[in-house]
């Protein structure tokens, strides 16, 4: 039985719970997630539901919020996002020593690396990336009053807020100094853009987090970072992990991202889509793809010490050196694109 999992309690609940369901269940960790826990349970029938739980152990305050990302997929649940269906919310401790939800497992392909990335055939590469900057397009447009998400998170303010947050989350899971770091910070607030209008946001926009076949994007996951405000944080995410082969030299195809097999759209393409269709101003994307190295170094950190403190569950294997040197490189990459302007 995998770490997390109460199974006998666990499984009771999900056959009283989720219609259909029938005991006994098998569950399996999902590789490829680092924060929440998430597994495959499968009934005797082979039907099958993905749970999501918060990690084990030292957890960060407010990090790990189950009934928040229940209520988003649910509430995004009609709208032109592809999200799982969200199937039930447990709140009861005793279950499973913290809250879960369930959710309908997607059939299709996470592209997480260059492996996964020649799965899609090279005809259907374009449209793929049309379709990726699509959904975003479609998130970012969501009328969040009308599917009850206006009270999310706070609209305006969204970059300070977000270094503010993150700052925090970095000195609080600090392990050692990365001058890096704190130099990026500061530049960040020197330099913060004027936000212009706001939207729902993932947070955590990337190949990586969608459940794809051929040439469409079937499921949105992993909206544990999603919050109200700045739509160009999100582009400035996905750009970041939209990388070509000329970037990439040297590296095993299992370092490399889906997008450096060649094929996909360029970045470039990629905001043009974006631009064309949403008429937002682009000229400042490259403080925003600093922002989000930098942000994604600070949870990089939180992941890499949670692994030290043993609270990930099993750890498969994770080298944590090349855990603490991939923050080290994020804060690097934001001051390199801080020095672009």
């Amino acid at each position: 039985m995998p770490e997390g999992i109460s199974e006998g309690k666990v499984s009771e609940w999900l056959e009283q719970h989720v219609p259909g369901l029938r005991g006994p269940i098998q569950f399996q960790l999902i590789t490829g997630g680092h924060s929440n826990l998430t597994f495959k349970c499968e009934d005797v029938t082979g039907k099958a539901v993905v749970l999501r739980r918060p990690p084990l152990g030292h957890v960060l305050e407010s990090a790990h919020d189950m009934s928040r990302e229940y209520r988003i997929i649910h509430a995004l649940r009609d709208t032109k996002v592809p999200v799982p269906e969200a199937l039930g919310l447990c709140q009861d401790a005793s279950i499973n020593g913290a809250d879960f939800y369930v959710m309908n497992f997607v059939e299709g392909t996470v592209l997480n690396d260059a492996v996964s990335g020649l799965s899609i055939a090279g005809e259907h590469r374009p449209d793929l990336g049309q379709h990726v900057i699509d959904i975003l397009c479609d998130l970012h447009d969501v009328d969040m009053d009308a599917v009850g998400l206006a009270t999310l998170g706070r609209k305006e303010a969204y970059l300070a807020r977000q270094l503010n947050r993150w700052n925090k989350q970095w000195q609080a899971s600090k392990t050692h100094e990365i001058p890096e770091m704190e130099a990026s910070s500061a530049l960040l607030m020197e330099r913060m853009p004027l936000q212009v209008g706001a939207s729902i946001v993932h947070g955590d926009f990337r190949l990586g987090n969608m459940i794809v076949t051929n040439d469409r994007v079937r499921a949105i996951l992993d909206w544990e970072l999603c919050t109200l405000g700045d739509p160009l944080a999100d582009l400035g995410y996905l750009l970041n992990n939209w990388l070509g082969a000329d970037e990439v030299e040297g590296a095993d195809e299992g370092d490399q991202p889906p997008t450096a097999v060649g094929g996909y759209p360029s970045r470039d393409r990629l905001c043009e889509l974006y631009s064309s269709r949403t008429g937002r101003d682009l000229s400042n994307i490259n403080y925003y793809r600093a922002f989000q190295h930098w942000r994604l170094a600070a949870i990089g950190q939180g992941v890499y010490k949670r692994y030290l403190v043993g609270a990930m569950g099993e750890d498969h294997g994770v080298d944590l050196t090349r855990q603490k040197d991939g923050v080290a490189r994020r804060a690097e990459a934001a001051m390199d694109l801080l020095r672009i302007g």
